[in-house]
């Protein structure tokens, strides 16, 4: 009997967690419709970036840049760090060994006509070696980092070879449409030096994207997966969007 009565409570959250899910389901599908038929206006230089991993590919691998070309984004993301002796490579963790180089990566970068990339710095004990190896193909007009903590400013405007970059920053959401506090932000941006601030998708909002713009920043936001998250961040017109997803993303901007 115990059992029994364990097993139908059970069964009662589980309805009810069911109930609830397909609420937030139908929540999102009705905000899904909002969003698509609102007409947004994009910048003129909007662009996506495909994060490396993109389309089930290898994180950091060259498989993921050619995805990212064959399914329509204008930038391609990956890891950069660097091995015991210095040596940069594509890896998000401490290097094992058997790693992309940076070399092979610009390589495959240099085959395809104005694809831009992403670098996501995980370490800076060398970064003077990236922008020779982009001139070395060619495209050091088109990197630029991400990744550029508080700790990692100070190196990157010493020794990144005045490549462009944005700063990561870690938005308060409750705070995230406060003129004070978006303000306070503008101005951290612009003491690093960054062209503009990077951050995760929850905690994106149009008064955040707004006050950058109106001040000359621009605004890059990660990762963005989901159908309703994309329709979401794109109403709030941002500079750049990095997913996993880039044909899903093409889909619902040319809707």
């Amino acid at each position: 009997m115990k059992l029994k009565k364990i097993l139908a409570i059970a069964g009662g959250v589980v309805g009810v967690a069911a109930v609830v899910a397909g609420g937030v389901i139908a929540a999102r599908k009705n905000k899904i419709d909002e969003f698509a038929a609102t007409t947004v206006s994009l910048p003129e230089t909007f662009v996506y970036t495909a994060h490396t991993g993109c389309m089930g590919t290898d994180d950091n691998s060259l498989d993921s840049i050619d995805a990212a070309v064959k399914y329509g984004a204008g930038i391609a993301e990956f890891d950069l760090n660097f091995t015991e002796n210095g040596d940069p490579v594509l890896s998000h963790d401490a290097p094992k060994g058997n790693e992309v180089t940076l070399d092979e990566a610009f390589k495959k970068v240099s085959e395809y006509d104005n694809l831009r990339v992403n670098v996501d710095i995980k370490s800076t004990v060398a970064l003077e070696k990236v922008r020779p190896v982009a001139e070395k193909y060619g495209i050091a007009d088109r990197i630029f980092y991400t990744g550029v903590h508080d700790g990692f400013v100070d190196a990157v405007r010493t020794n990144g070879g005045n490549v462009d970059y944005y700063l990561n920053v870690n938005v308060e959401p409750e705070r995230k449409h406060t003129n004070e506090y978006l303000m306070s932000l503008v101005q951290k941006v612009k003491d690093s030096g960054a062209i503009g601030i990077n951050f995760n998708k929850d905690n994106a909002s149009k008064a955040l994207v707004d006050t950058f713009h109106a001040n000359g920043l621009l605004v890059s936001i990660w990762t963005v997966d989901s159908e309703y998250d994309m329709y979401r961040v794109l109403s709030y017109a941002p500079d750049n969007i990095t997913t996993r997803y880039p044909d899903k993303l093409s889909e619902v901007v040319s809707s």
